[in-house]
């Protein structure tokens, strides 16, 4: 009966969110790129049961914050039984211990939290072996801090010309495929465009401008479950949405969630809530915002 329900929850919350973004899409100024938006649905803490639902219903882009636990549901007999072409995407912080255990997974599509230099070269080096005779690239995007705020990564903005560079330059085995921000949570909507979102959309224009790259090959991974659809009406390419597809999430207290824990207790301060876990309490009202807003999935 659990699984019933959870079938038809999870099928007509994806189904409205797909509408959603191409609702958003359409709204665009057509002096923007015209590329199709990407919806990537952020499963993380969900079983692979509601996975496999969101794939029945045609979703293919599937996003996971921590390592290990995309290495487990990748791995997973019913996903890989019946996911055959999903298409995972890495959204969270990547500690360079991890970069080997992170490229190993099937069916990893992008990364899109590179925030160094010294990341790249890690990732570009791995997966350079991992991928033996295969001339296949990996995928990456450049996480840029736009909001500035200590509790987030990512690249100062004025680096964001030389890391792009530097990737495209000297990483053979990486392709550039776009920038990604998180952003400030729960800007109000009803002050203006998202400055966050705005601040990505001029580093890509530099990155443009500078390294002489079309505009349309140059994604913009921005906006969650609270903001996508403005995010997608300013230019976002990519959107990771999680909560209000899947429900929301609960954090058991595990090594899961802490990507390398220490032996013996932690005194230290609270960690800092996800994007997804804090943006769902702001959702109602910021959707409410979006609607006097007006500026497919690949």
């Amino acid at each position: 009966m659990w699984k019933v329900a959870m079938s038809e929850e999870v099928a007509k919350a994806l189904q409205s969110v797909v509408e959603r973004v191409n609702q958003a899409a359409a709204r665009r100024p057509k002096t923007l790129p015209a590329v199709p938006p990407r919806l990537v649905a952020v499963s993380k803490t969900k079983p692979p049961e509601m996975v496999v639902e969101a794939y029945k219903q045609g979703q293919r882009n599937f996003g996971e914050n921590y390592v290990n636990e995309l290495v487990d549901k990748a791995s997973d007999p019913l996903i890989l039984d019946s996911c055959p072409e999903i298409k995972w995407h890495f959204i969270g912080h990547l500690q360079k211990n991890n970069v080997n255990k992170l490229l190993g997974v099937q069916n990893l599509f992008l990364v899109e939290t590179i925030d160094s230099a010294k990341l790249a070269d890690r990732v570009n080096s791995s997966w350079q072996r991992i991928r033996g005779a295969s001339t296949q690239r990996l995928k990456v995007m450049v996480q840029i801090n736009t909001s500035g705020e200590q509790s987030k990564h990512g690249l100062p903005p004025e680096d964001t010309v030389n890391t792009v560079k530097h990737i495209v330059t000297q990483c053979p085995a990486l392709h550039f495929s776009g920038l990604m921000t998180i952003g400030r949570y729960g800007y109000d909507l009803t002050l203006g465009p998202n400055p966050d979102f705005q601040m990505l959309l001029s580093r890509r224009q530099e990155v443009c401008d500078s390294l002489k790259l079309p505009m349309e090959d140059v994604e913009l991974s921005m906006g969650m479950s609270t903001d996508f659809e403005h995010a997608i009406e300013v230019g976002s390419t990519n959107v990771r949405v999680g909560s209000i597809i899947f429900g929301n999430r609960e954090y058991p207290n595990s090594a899961l969630n802490t990507p390398n824990p220490s032996p013996g207790p932690s005194p230290g301060p609270s960690p800092v809530p996800s994007p997804e876990k804090t943006s769902k309490m702001v959702s109602e009202d910021a959707a409410k915002k979006m609607q006097h807003l007006t500026v497919s999935e690949r």
